[in-house]
């Protein structure tokens, strides 16, 4: 039986987590929930089993066969090292490890195509929730056609900052419905009622290095296979759930059920009907990329486009968590069976 620890347990991702890795064939596994202090003693659950929250520290690793990093940044970035000499295998969900040597950038919905891991490999990041769903969606449509270019426009939600974002978000929501000053300490700017493409200068949310990490990871996960991808993140006034619109030009006129044909399949639902259009409300819990396709055809009454749009939705928490456990089952086989004679 494995034993998982998993680092920041009380954050959004750490939740999703635990609820996703009870689903799995991990879910016969002994847990040790681990987090900072202010969270130490909470009573927690994984599946059926119940336990609380410890403090995280060198030691806290010990026997763990995989550890998911599911915290902020800083304490990946303490603490990864400490897990690696334990001989667990590091999953980093916070995406803090993704320029460091060695370490590599994962999704394995995308198929064969990423480079694979080893014995050699310190540690993986499963890859962003919406570098997960672009790449997908214009690997299908390369099916129908190569594809000469896409651009992306990612609505953002607060739950992808963590509670304290979708906290101020709320507060601000409350503030303005009852003509009070706005807390500013994420976002520093407006949030409620607001699309932001850029925030204050004091803000702890950062939307350009997530624009970046975007690219950065896209880039490794296609390898120079994928198309060329321009990305633009906003930050919408929504607390959960990634909504894309994104424009894509193929080389050569397809027909329309042709590309329905190579986006359908799994881990994407193609919806057909305009009243079903996808939101980041229709996404929330589901397993699945919603999408809808939205094509210019080249002539009136054609069934032709080279052009379309696309507009998506996915539940970034739950999507992110899928992918995490998804990565841990693949790397079971650099594990050890068995007991030494």
């Amino acid at each position: 039986m494995y034993k998982i620890a998993i680092a920041g347990a009380s954050s959004l991702v750490g939740r999703e987590l635990k609820e996703v890795l009870s689903e799995s064939p991990l879910a016969s596994a002994s847990f040790a929930l681990l987090d900072e202090e202010d969270a130490q003693g909470q009573l927690d659950q994984v599946g059926d089993e119940v336990t609380f929250i410890q403090s995280i520290s060198a030691e806290a690793f010990e026997h763990a066969d995989f550890t998911f990093f599911c915290g902020s940044e800083n304490l990946t970035l303490r603490y990864w090292r400490h897990a690696l000499r334990a001989g667990s295998t590091v999953l980093d969900l916070s995406g803090a490890l993704d320029q460091e040597t060695g370490v590599l950038v994962r999704a394995p919905w995308l198929g064969k195509e990423e480079a694979s891991v080893d014995l050699f490999t310190p540690a993986v990041v499963p890859a962003h929730p919406a570098v997960i769903t672009l790449a997908l969606l214009l690997k299908r449509l390369q099916q129908a056609a190569p594809v000469r270019f896409a651009a992306a426009t990612i609505l953002e939600p607060a739950s992808e900052f963590g509670r304290a974002a979708m906290d101020e978000l709320h507060q601000q929501t409350v503030s303005l419905l009852s003509f009070q000053p706005l807390p500013r300490a994420i976002y520093d700017a407006q949030a409620a009622y607001n699309l932001l493409g850029g925030l204050g200068e004091s803000a702890t949310v950062n939307l350009p290095a997530v624009e970046a990490r975007i690219r950065r990871q896209y880039e490794a996960l296609t390898a120079g296979r994928g198309p060329s991808l321009a990305v633009q993140i906003i930050h919408a006034p929504v607390f959960h759930g990634h909504t894309f619109s994104i424009a894509v030009e193929l080389d050569r006129p397809v027909e329309m059920f042709a590309l329905e044909e190579a986006l359908a399949g799994e881990h994407i639902d193609l919806v057909l009907e305009d009243t079903d259009s996808p939101s980041n409300l229709a996404a929330t819990g589901q397993n699945d990329v919603l999408v809808r396709l939205r094509p210019e055809p080249l002539a009136r009454n054609s069934n032709l486009a080279s052009r379309l749009w696309l507009w998506a939705a996915a539940d970034n928490l739950r999507l992110n968590a899928q992918n995490a456990v998804q990565c841990a089952l693949d790397l079971r086989r650099l594990r050890p069976q068995g007991t030494v004679q």
